[in-house]
């Protein structure tokens, strides 16, 4: 018969478990975002608050092929301005709906990475890496000097922003309206890591993470790696292709300089500084690295400094970023706290 020492009360039982469940992490994430543009009701930090939305897309996409998967991936800021420019000329040029053209955007991003995976599939780690830099590269040429299709450096302008939503009802869900277009975003970037999520903690995650850790031996059990990849780049691209859809309609204003590839080294910083295969680890990335250059702006060009620094000093000291430094804090609180329960019953 156990002590009533270590025995747990039901209260606390039950409330681990609600702490446990992903759920109850989804709903708490659902509300915070409904909080956030109540908190923050300047248009200056409501701007800030849609960046981070987009940006979460951004890292979320690129932590599947490249946490999940192991391929690393340099292109993603070509994906990023595939959806971008591609939503935004179906919308001028063809007068194609918001969402159809939204649609399309994603797709054809998606479309574009599954390319870059079937011509690049065979190769590996920095190979894979400079194939993927050379498309972006090769995305951002084209963008810039394809004048009659891109407007090349000049620009496009006066981009919409989406459609009111009508509920019937209701008031018309106006996006011109800084609050409504987070939310939506926002809520675009949960659903995305929600789904993610589930993919993960399915068959199809164990088969990415078996291709990751060892390619050889995933083959060996008969799984087709080439398709796998080809299917995670697809996913990966599509992600990046919203976020860029987003972008457009956000900005209001398109120029290549948005999608140089030091867009694509700045996604993968979110990604390493969260924690890469966590899913979680790239969402605390996107937000730390865009809401920490503004908080230092105060110091002008010095920002850049620090923020380099504590880029550098997470790499070098926490290589599971974020993810992995709250692990060991838990850990060790723990260690804490089952060590002075010890010493109270002794």
């Amino acid at each position: 018969m156990s002590s009533p020492a270590t025995t747990e009360p039901p209260a606390a039982g039950m409330g681990r478990a609600i702490l446990s469940s992903r759920r109850f992490w989804f709903v708490m994430a659902a509300i915070v975002i409904g909080l956030l543009p109540m908190i923050f009701t300047d248009s200056y930090w409501r701007t800030n608050l849609t960046v981070c939305a987009i940006n979460v897309l951004l890292a979320i996409g690129l932590d599947f092929v490249l946490g999940y998967a192991g391929q690393l991936n340099l292109g993603q800021s070509a994906f990023y301005g595939i959806g971008a420019y591609a939503s935004t000329l179906m919308i001028i040029k063809f007068g194609m709906p918001f969402w159809l053209a939204f649609a399309c955007g994603v797709l054809l991003a998606g479309l574009a990475g599954m390319l870059l995976s079937i011509f690049a599939v065979r190769l590996r780690g920095h190979y894979l890496a400079i194939a993927s830099l050379g498309f972006a590269v090769i995305t951002y040429q084209i963008l810039l000097n394809w004048i009659s299709l891109t407007q090349g450096p000049l620009g496009i302008y006066a981009i919409p922003a989406p459609p009111p939503l009508k509920i019937p009802g209701l008031l018309a869900i106006e996006f011109s309206n800084l609050a409504n277009l987070f939310y939506l975003t926002a809520g675009f970037a949960l659903l995305t890591f929600i789904l993610l999520d589930q993919l993960v903690r399915s068959p199809i995650g164990e088969t990415l993470t078996a291709i990751r850790e060892d390619e050889v031996s995933a083959a060996s059990l008969g799984i087709n790696c080439q398709k796998w990849k080809v299917l995670a780049f697809a996913i990966s691209s599509a992600v990046a292709g919203a976020g860029g859809c987003f972008y457009a309609s956000f900005v209001g204003t398109l120029v290549p300089d948005a999608f140089f590839i030091t867009e694509s080294f700045t996604i993968l910083a979110m990604v390493i500084v969260g924690g890469m295969g966590t899913l979680i680890g790239p969402v605390l990335g996107a937000i730390l690295l865009t809401v920490l250059p503004e908080l230092l702006r105060g110091i002008g060009d010095l920002r850049l400094i620090v923020y380099g620094v504590s880029v550098t000093l997470v790499v070098l000291f926490m290589p599971g970023g974020m993810v992995q430094a709250g692990q060991q804090i838990a850990g060790r609180l723990r260690r804490r706290a089952a060590a002075s329960d010890s010493m109270s019953q002794t």
